[in-house]
């Protein structure tokens, strides 16, 4: 049975010696491996497809449980990603978060489009661009990020606050000794990503620093790509 898919290529794994096998995320049923057949030699026509970043339409052979693929018509490359350290390791942050809360047999349409528009942004150096993902992804995972009143006393928090992990919340300094210390900036470019105001390149750096230890936390994985990220955006 052939069955198409729109997908992105998480990850990939040379197997035996001219295949490879992918990781796609797709919309309809979630995280799936697929086997590449002979894209390792010269002049493979879908090269391209076993790539992480590859945004296709795949057609896939599924048989006996496992998946093919017969043909693919990319739609993005982004190929930008891998022309800028900082980029890539922004992009390999999206689809290594993509590949941790994605399951086989989840529908993960609201994931695909937000880690496609993130790797849009990316490549655009849009600087909200991965925050904004990771408020997606948080929230597919069922761990939404609050960045509204503090939810003790109903008022904006600022100044010293906190960050509640186990509600995603911030909360005012005085309201609460639960959480990890947030500062004023960070809570800032949450409320940026989420198209309200504006934010500092160090308040972002922060806010990413934030939502990835919270997402370890919640999700139980790291994202080694992360730390790297910033170590390069910080230069």
């Amino acid at each position: 049975m052939e069955y198409k898919a729109d997908a992105l290529v998480l990850r990939t794994a040379d197997y035996g010696e001219y295949d490879k096998m992918v990781t796609l995320l797709t919309a309809e049923r979630g995280k799936i491996g697929a086997a590449l057949k002979g894209v390792r030699r010269a002049g493979a026509k879908l090269k391209f497809a076993a790539q992480p970043f590859c945004f296709a339409e795949f057609v896939l052979a599924a048989r006996s449980g496992r998946n093919t693929v017969a043909s693919a018509a990319l739609h993005d490359g982004f190929y930008p990603l891998r022309e800028d350290v900082v980029r890539y390791y922004a992009g390999m942050t999206v689809l290594s978060a993509c590949d941790k809360v994605a399951l086989e047999g989840m529908r993960s349409g609201e994931l695909l489009v937000s880690a496609v528009t993130a790797l849009e942004g990316i490549v655009q150096d849009d600087p909200l661009a991965l925050l904004r993902f990771f408020l997606a992804a948080l929230a597919f995972a069922g761990y939404p990020v609050s960045a509204g009143a503090c939810p003790v006393c109903g008022r904006e928090p600022s100044g010293r606050m906190r960050f509640d992990f186990a509600g995603g919340s911030f909360l005012c300094g005085g309201c609460s000794e639960e959480g990890v210390p947030a500062s004023e900036s960070t809570y800032r470019a949450v409320r940026a990503a989420q198209g309200e105001g504006a934010a500092e390149t160090d308040g972002i750096v922060r806010a990413l620093r934030l939502l990835g230890a919270y997402f370890s936390f919640q999700v139980g994985a790291e994202l080694p790509e992360l730390p790297e990220y910033l170590r390069l955006l910080r230069g």
